[in-house]
């Protein structure tokens, strides 16, 4: 992603990475680092950072519709059940990145969401034991990686998830609102920060699995 400030055709200072797309703002104003604890929309989004790895966002962001009508609306339980008949209607699906590994890895994914579930109550009360403590958290878009971010990559390929290496799940920790990455000036920076303030971390049994 480009640092820094970008000004699009409505004069407002955003991240630089939007600059140029038209797909970008909209997600950029109303999704990107606001932070989440639903279930559903968090496999989702780890399943679209999954895919994402090795092409440009723009490219996940266009075929998400694509993905979500493919994936069941990222259905945990139901994806979960995809069988191999779903693994080739998949494959032969124009509309999403037809990669059998990263096909598979969403259902793999989402078999090992329920049992994640069953140990912590949710996907949310075991991700956000991982949150990076803003205090030391460098400048905002300058690593693409974090110790936390590692940590959960870890744990996550410890407990058979795949495609969650640790620069794609600090992609889904910017994404999922566990850090404020919108940089100083940008229109979403503030919002972010105050939707931070208020959440409430959803809370769950056991610690760290790493």
């Amino acid at each position: 992603m480009t640092t820094g400030l970008t000004y699009d055709h409505d004069g407002l200072p955003r991240c630089g990475w939007c600059a140029g797309v038209a797909a970008y703002p909209a997600y950029h104003d109303q999704e990107w680092g606001f932070p989440v604890d639903d279930d559903t929309r968090l496999f989702e989004k780890l399943c679209l950072e999954g895919f994402q790895s090795g092409l440009s966002w723009r490219t996940i962001l266009t075929k998400r519709p694509a993905f979500r009508a493919a994936f069941a609306h990222f259905d945990i339980e139901r994806v979960a059940a995809f069988t191999e008949s779903d693994v080739l209607r998949l494959l032969a699906d124009a509309g999403i990145v037809r990669h059998r590994g990263k096909i598979e890895a969403v259902i793999n994914n989402a078999r090992r969401a329920l049992e994640m579930r069953a140990r912590h109550g949710s996907l949310g009360a075991f991700f956000w034991q991982y949150e990076p403590d803003p205090v030391h958290s460098p400048p905002p878009q300058t690593v693409s990686t974090c110790a936390e971010s590692v940590a959960l990559s870890k744990a996550l390929k410890k407990l058979g998830w795949k495609f969650v290496g640790p620069t794609t799940v600090y992609a889904f920790m910017q994404a999922m609102g566990m850090i404020n990455d919108h940089v100083p000036g940008c229109i979403a920076r503030e919002p972010v920060d105050s939707a931070r303030a208020q959440f409430v971390r959803p809370q769950g049994s056991g610690a760290h699995d790493c």
